[in-house]
């Protein structure tokens, strides 16, 4: 199957949206993956993540925001970001009728997709690529009262270098959840999973270890 290029309604506005299938065999799931506060739709990091998804055997949306649309460097107000995620992931449910619906992205994109979780918006699964637990350089401005009422399965990843993500508050954030909630650490990753040289290993590695978790949880999905 070829992509496919979409120009997504919402409200009174647009966005762009590209769909790209497994690179092997039938989508074993569709995942909707958001761009963070910095990036966009073809940005590199949403570029690498969309090749380990789509290698794991995820169909892959990717998609801008509004205020990406207009060339804004601020991000839209919340509930607008997550109007758009929400209009996106619809249609695609409605042009793609995908066997199993996967939301998420990578940090301020993934934390839109999870508060839409947390009011109940229906997916099989929410999977969150460096999930912005706090601002850079200040732990005490949690952004995980939402993070309880969330009940559909949920993958996250982090990086133990993350200056947005202290394991430990995160370890204890992931503690007062009530749903399956799997959270992997990687191993000497930033948030954008960069790698130092140091580490003995590169930056594709990285991703290599995100899309054998992320088959490995889909998979356990059942």
């Amino acid at each position: 199957m070829n992509d496919f290029r979409w120009t997504v309604p919402v409200g009174d506005e647009s966005a762009n949206a590209v769909y790209e299938p497994a690179t092997s065999g039938a989508d074993a799931a569709v995942f909707v993956c958001a761009h963070g506060a910095g990036g966009r739709m073809n940005d590199h990091g949403m570029l690498a993540t969309a090749r380990a998804m789509r290698a794991a055997g995820f169909g892959v949306v990717r998609f801008n925001f509004l205020y990406t649309e207009r060339k804004a460097r601020r991000p839209d107000p919340m509930p607008k970001l997550k109007e758009t995620a929400a209009a996106v992931a619809e249609f695609v449910r409605r042009e793609l009728s995908p066997g199993r619906l996967i939301i998420g992205g990578r940090s301020m994109g993934g934390r839109a997709f999870s508060m839409l979780a947390a009011d109940g918006f229906a997916a099989d699964g929410l999977l969150l690529l460096a999930y912005p637990l706090h601002p850079a350089g200040q732990p005490q401005k949690l952004r995980d009262a939402h993070l309880p009422s969330i009940v559909m399965p949920v993958l996250c990843f982090n990086g133990t270098r993350d200056a947005l993500c202290t394991p430990t508050l995160m370890e204890r954030a992931a503690g007062t959840v009530r749903c399956p909630w799997r959270m992997h650490w990687l191993e000497g990753a930033d948030h954008s999973f960069h790698v130092l040289k140091s580490s003995g290993r590169d930056d594709a590695a990285v991703m290599e270890e995100v899309a054998a978790v992320s088959r490995d949880w889909l998979a356990g999905l059942g």
